[in-house]
């Protein structure tokens, strides 16, 4: 009996040490070549990759990998950037990187804000199975973001700071399509942030 408790009392000391080790980079061209290992911080339970791609004139691709505090797998598509994020929690199980949003259409369509319309259509693909709309405020201005999302995204998108609301939904174009006229850049940043920082 002694045996056991102190067995079970080493195993609680050992895993309460624990912490978990990430891979780290932040790839600005489109790469992660120059990973290296993190130690997280108390508080981070999983790993995260993350792969974003910009649409617009200038395409772009980032990838960054790190230590987060919540972090769900999945994809968003907002038009003009898609995101691709994989969440792991065990040591150095984010080797791989996030994989590229996929081009492959799914059959669901949401509407999508460019800065000047939320009237635009965007055409989901891969897990996207839900329309997302967030509103929040920058520089006393009224913001919105709009576009598709993975379910296991909506599930956790209840914390993210300077935004006031976010609701996803099922069904075709059930996001509305209220046009705004002010930029919705500062909107779309703090939603990117939340992902990649926690």
């Amino acid at each position: 009996m002694d045996l056991q408790i102190s067995v079970f009392l080493l195993f609680i000391l050992f895993t309460a040490g624990h912490s978990l080790i990430c891979y780290e980079c932040s790839g600005l061209t489109g790469s992660c070549a120059d990973q290296k290992l993190k130690t997280c911080p108390s508080g981070s339970s999983k790993c995260m990759s993350l792969t974003a791609v910009s649409q617009g004139q200038i395409s772009v691709k980032v990838k960054i990998k790190d230590c987060a505090v919540v972090c769900q797998s999945g994809s968003m598509n907002f038009g003009i950037s898609k995101v691709s994020s994989s969440c792991c929690n065990t040591d150095q199980c984010n080797v791989k990187d996030a994989p590229d949003p996929s081009n492959i259409p799914n059959g669901r369509k949401c509407y999508y804000c460019d800065g000047q319309s939320c009237s635009n259509t965007v055409s989901c693909s891969g897990t996207e199975d839900r329309c997302v709309k967030a509103t929040g405020t920058a520089g006393g201005q009224s913001v919105v973001v709009k576009g598709c999302v993975s379910k296991s995204i909506c599930d956790a998108t209840s914390f993210i700071p300077n935004v006031e609301g976010i609701s996803c939904c099922e069904g075709n174009l059930c996001n509305g399509a209220q046009s705004v006229t002010q930029s919705f850049l500062f909107l779309c940043c703090s939603l990117l942030s939340y992902f990649m920082m926690h």
